[in-house]
């Protein structure tokens, strides 16, 4: 029968799956719904897995800095979840967008001919709107870690693999190697999996649209 596990990169099952069903993914207003992720994980056993155990799953998120005004909010949520998941954190680093400094020219000549105060304007604009990309350090490498650390102990035959990044690529061809079977799954694989991952995984599981309606908590409508 075996066992497997699952390895949720929190991050991308947000984004992508709002993404699916076509909503935006915030801070502000969603979260996942960490007890049914892994319920439905737990499920496949029944479904994919030919009722293979299911060991536990490991929850990938990049967490923000104790100085940043989100960071009680999230560490509440994560603590609320870490009784359902064996939680993993990286960091959250945002930087400036790339279209910052173009948006910021052509709000400046506007406000020039419209012949408004421009340092008060920004300084209002700045309250309301804030151009960054942000992207999560460290996330992959931890994946990367638990899953060749498990695989070499043998603890399981089936790594369920909740992610579509291009540079997990490595881990799953290695842990393939110690003879574990990788599975991905994906709200959207033929969008939002990279074709190299896709092509090596053993195979790649959609997560229907319902399933990923359940999985998202939104706090505004």
């Amino acid at each position: 029968m075996g066992t497997y596990a699952g390895f949720v990169d929190a991050y991308y099952l947000k984004a992508e799956g709002a993404r699916f069903i076509g909503k935006k993914a915030t801070d502000k207003d969603v979260r996942l719904n960490a007890p049914y992720v892994v319920d439905w994980l737990r499920g496949l056993s029944q479904t994919q897995l030919h009722g293979a155990r299911f060991l536990r799953a490991y929850w990938y998120e990049g967490a923000f800095d104790q100085l940043d005004d989100r960071y009680k909010k999230q560490r509440e949520y994560l603590d609320a979840i870490a009784h359902h998941v064996q939680l993993r954190l990286g960091k959250v680093v945002e930087y400036p967008s790339r279209l910052d400094e173009p948006i910021h020219n052509a709000l400046t000549e506007t406000v020039e001919s419209l012949k408004i105060p421009v340092e008060h304007f920004f300084k209002e604009f700045a309250k309301r709107r804030r151009f960054y990309e942000r992207q999560q350090k460290g996330v992959d490498t931890l994946i990367t870690l638990d899953m060749v650390r498990l695989a070499r102990r043998s603890v399981f035959d089936t790594a369920v693999l909740i992610s579509g990044d291009g540079d997990l690529l490595e881990v799953i061809r290695t842990v393939q190697d110690y003879g574990v079977r990788v599975l991905i799954v994906s709200p959207n694989p033929s969008r939002s999996v990279a074709r190299e991952v896709a092509q090596l995984a053993d195979d790649v599981i959609e997560i229907p649209k319902k399933e990923i309606k359940n999985m998202l908590t939104y706090t505004r409508q």
